[in-house]
């Protein structure tokens, strides 16, 4: 799956658990599992939602790569 994050590293930074992120967010603890491990991929307003609750933007937590992108492009 091309779309990786690090939302269990911004929810770690806030303290708080799964359970947690989840009823702050408007979804179920399994939703925050399968998003941290790269399950499921959340819909654009549940990706807003949890930048929101981290206090950065989207592209902090959500990084989109096509097969063969790098990060150290020129």
């Amino acid at each position: 799956m091309p779309l990786y994050n690090r939302l269990k590293e911004h929810r770690a930074r806030l303290g708080v658990n799964q359970q947690e992120m989840g009823r702050m967010a408007g979804v179920s603890r399994q939703t925050i599992s399968q998003i941290e491990r790269g399950d499921y991929s959340p819909s654009v307003t549940l990706a807003l939602k949890l930048a929101k609750l981290c206090g950065v933007a989207v592209e902090d937590i959500f990084t989109y790569r096509e097969d063969g992108d790098h990060e150290d492009k020129d």
